[in-house]
């Protein structure tokens, strides 16, 4: 697959096939007329001798000191040094790919007064694996994601760490020299208009979004077959009783669930029972309610890193008119407030799920299955201390829910008086989608449990095919086993679209 960046931007897609994948990028002419269009009117500058901003004065609390002409370059090589200061371990790969693509999109867009050079150096690295070696903290959101695209820009002047095959930290000249990359020299502006941007978070904003919106049609999986194996009831789910409250993902949740729970057995085996509760608990009976809520929140938030792919985000800008004005579009306010958002609405859908979890567990709420789904409890504990992780994930989540976005603290000699946070708002996103994946997890192997202990009445298809999926994995209800690996596998079931797509082979398309 060939990404390539156009003078109107990239998609959300384009980011993932170069994070995630393999896929190659290339600049169209297009976007080459437009730098070098705003690369000449940054060159006019220099020539009259005018003050501006990043171009011929220092950085920050430092914008009011002139530079030389002659002192420029160096200027921008030691901005890029200087600035590379981040510390602890190295960002995860896919992050790295997606920032600097981010950075090329924008440079792209004709605005930052920089040359072709520069942006096909960051489309090379890309193109021959070349990651740039990250620290996790550094930045702070606002200008933008300084540090991390610091490290970034330090290694096309081949210098700085480069992110090894199996994690090592390499030094950045030796693996430029064995990918057949020169580095390059950085002229008046170039090393300001590689590090003043959002790419950072709007990389994992869009990385998580992507994760988050698997993850919660899985977690309308799980509750549906939670549901199912505690023998609740499908009436909340009917259409009818969500056109009432028209909440979209609410909606759409609902259908999901009353979707995977027909055609079984076990639903139809107390359909018509007048001593089955009237109403099922919260956990069952407001899945939707909440699931929906956090869709509703991922909507708003693939709005807002929609407009922010269409962005010029840099300081100062270029404009066609031949100005160059200071901005404040790198400040990561829009993309903070939304990963701090999707956080919260995510490490709901987890709470949620671990108390149908905790439900199937007691044998005082589960309507009939043995305590903690053994077999034989006493001797054997069963899904018990599967639980216990799961309620201290809970509780991990909901510190990590906190938002960073509130926590601005001054910098630069309080030039950057407020910054943003966004960087690490986005960063403990992925942590609680992680988690999440890992409650789901929890409850879909406790919810396989609880219908295995239904036989020989038939689960619904979903059931069925999450049976099968677990079963080589987890065997039958018996005697206890190693579960940490078990575990590990549910994840990786939750995690991949396997059993969804089987599912939807059997009951449609989930939404």
């Amino acid at each position: 697959m060939t990404v390539t960046i156009q003078p109107t931007g990239i998609c959300p897609a384009d980011v993932l096939a170069v994070a995630r994948g393999t896929a190659k990028v290339v600049l169209d002419p297009a976007t080459l007329d437009a730098m070098a269009t705003s690369r000449s009117i940054v060159d006019g500058i220099e020539a009259a001798g005018r003050p501006v901003y990043g171009v011929s004065t220092g950085f920050g609390a430092l914008a009011n000191t002139f530079v030389a002409p002659e002192r420029r370059a160096e200027l921008q090589h030691a901005l890029i040094r200087s600035h590379a200061a981040g510390v602890g371990a190295p960002m995860p790969r896919e992050v790295v790919r997606a920032m600097m693509l981010l950075r090329v999109r924008s440079l792209a867009l004709g605005h930052s007064g920089v040359r072709p050079l520069v942006a096909s150096a960051l489309v090379d690295l890309l193109n021959h694996d070349v990651t740039p070696w990250v620290p996790e903290h550094g930045s702070l959101g606002a200008s933008g994601d300084l540090a991390p695209l610091a490290h970034c820009a330090l290694v096309l002047l081949g210098e700085g760490w480069v992110l090894g095959p199996d994690g090592q930290r390499l030094p950045a000249a030796d693996v430029l020299r064995q990918a057949g990359l020169a580095p390059i020299e950085l002229a008046a502006k170039e090393g300001l208009a590689l590090i003043n941007g959002t790419d950072g978070m709007l990389g994992m904003l869009l990385l998580a979004s992507h994760d988050a919106a698997h993850l919660f049609t899985m977690a309308d999986v799980t509750a549906a077959l939670a549901i199912e194996a505690m023998l609740g009831s499908d009436r909340p789910f009917l259409p009818e009783l969500h056109a009432i409250r028209p909440h979209p993902g609410q909606g759409v949740s609902a259908a999901n669930i009353h979707r995977l729970l027909q055609d079984s057995a076990v639903m139809d085996s107390h359909r018509d029972d007048v001593a089955h509760a009237v109403q099922d608990a919260y956990s069952m009976r407001c899945a939707p309610q909440v699931a929906g809520a956090a869709r509703d929140t991922l909507d708003f938030v693939r709005t807002v890193a929609g407009r922010e792919l269409l962005s010029v985000v840099d300081n100062p800008v270029v404009l066609p008119d031949g100005r160059v004005e200071s901005t404040g579009n790198f400040h990561g306010a829009p993309l903070g407030f939304a990963a701090d958002f999707l956080a919260i609405a995510a490490a709901e859908v987890g709470a949620i799920a671990e108390r149908r979890v905790d439900r199937l567990l007691d044998v005082t709420r589960s309507r009939d299955l043995p305590a903690f789904l053994s077999p034989d409890a006493g001797v054997n504990s069963g899904l018990m201390i599967a639980q216990y992780t799961a309620a201290g994930i809970v509780a991990e989540n909901r510190r990590l829910a906190a938002p960073a976005s509130v926590d601005s603290l001054p910098t630069s000699g309080m030039q950057e008086d407020h910054v943003s946070m966004g960087w690490a708002a986005a960063k403990k996103l992925r942590t609680v989608l992680d988690n999440l994946t890992s409650l789901l997890a929890v409850e879909l192997l406790a919810a396989v449990r609880g219908l295995q202990l239904r036989a020989p009445l038939t689960p619904s298809p979903a059931g069925r095919a999450a049976i099968a999926a677990l079963g080589e994995i987890a065997g039958e209800p018996g005697p206890d086993v190693f579960l940490a690996p078990v575990m590990e596998a549910a994840r990786e079931v939750v995690a991949t679209p396997t059993l969804r797509t089987t599912i939807e082979q059997a009951v449609g398309t989930l939404d």
